[in-house]
């Protein structure tokens, strides 16, 4: 009799999140779910149902709402509680795309952007500057190394910020509205790179035809609450609920196609 194989426990764990931007509305009321190693998971729903402020949750974006150590966390990563005393831990295990590059790319060259988050773990030289040439290459900008950031076209300022997430080697990747403003190439370019991650990822957008060829699993998000959580086909075929959710079925899930 063979022995059970111990089962591995999720990378994410979201447990009961809720979160408010002071005596406003509530964004998220207590939001629950796993995501398994591997996982290509997106977020979608409407604009404003929090998928923004549940993405920056996973990598301790929001510094005044962080529990502390005697508080229940909501999101572990990985088995670490994201508080005011593991943030820096969690950070190393999640890589962030912001939808904006604008709000990633503060250096002058493509060299020092990409370097700046290996450099800020303590790694040696060499080993900075190797990872730098391999995330350059892995999103297609080898010899971008000396180019200044303010010359670049959105498409390649987006892969710069995404080399510079990738030289950190994190287990979990996530994304923000990652084709926004992108061309068609640029956004064909940007899934390809995707697909060769190893890691877990979590990815908010309105694009859910990227989400059909990419994704494995989508959860919708609206009035700050999972609304459902499933197999892409099987909730973006669904036209009553996610028209419900102000969202259309992707062309390529259309009866017929």
């Amino acid at each position: 009799m063979s022995e059970t194989q111990p089962v591995k426990p999720p990378v994410v764990q979201v447990q009961g999140l809720s979160y408010s931007y002071g005596a406003g509305r509530v964004v998220l009321a207590g939001i629950e779910f796993d995501v398994a190693d591997g996982e290509r998971v997106a977020l979608v729903g409407p604009s404003g149902a929090g998928k923004s402020t549940f993405l920056m949750h996973l990598n301790g974006l929001l510094p005044d709402r962080l529990p502390g150590d005697t508080e229940r966390a909501s999101v572990i990563v990985s088995g670490v509680p994201v508080r005011k005393s593991s943030v820096a831990e969690v950070r190393r295990l999640v890589g962030f795309l912001f939808q904006d590059p604008d709000d990633q790319l503060f250096c002058p060259t493509v060299r020092e952007d990409v370097g700046f988050g290996p450099l800020n773990l303590g790694l040696p030289r060499d080993e900075v500057l190797q990872r730098i040439s391999t995330s350059l290459k892995d999103v297609g900008l080898a010899g971008f190394e000396n180019r200044s950031t303010l010359q670049l076209s959105t498409g390649e300022r987006k892969r710069v910020c995404l080399a510079g997430v990738l030289a950190c080697r994190p287990e979990v990747l996530v994304l923000d509205e990652p084709f926004a403003n992108l061309d068609p190439r640029a956004r064909r370019g940007l899934i390809e790179i995707l697909r060769k991650f190893p890691g877990t990822q979590i990815i908010a957008t309105h694009d859910l035809e990227f989400v059909v060829e990419l994704c494995d699993r989508v959860i919708i998000l609206d009035d700050g609450d999972v609304k459902a959580d499933g197999s892409v086909r099987e909730i973006l075929s669904d036209e009553l609920l996610i028209e419900k959710h102000g969202l259309e079925v992707p062309w390529g899930l259309r009866a017929g196609k």
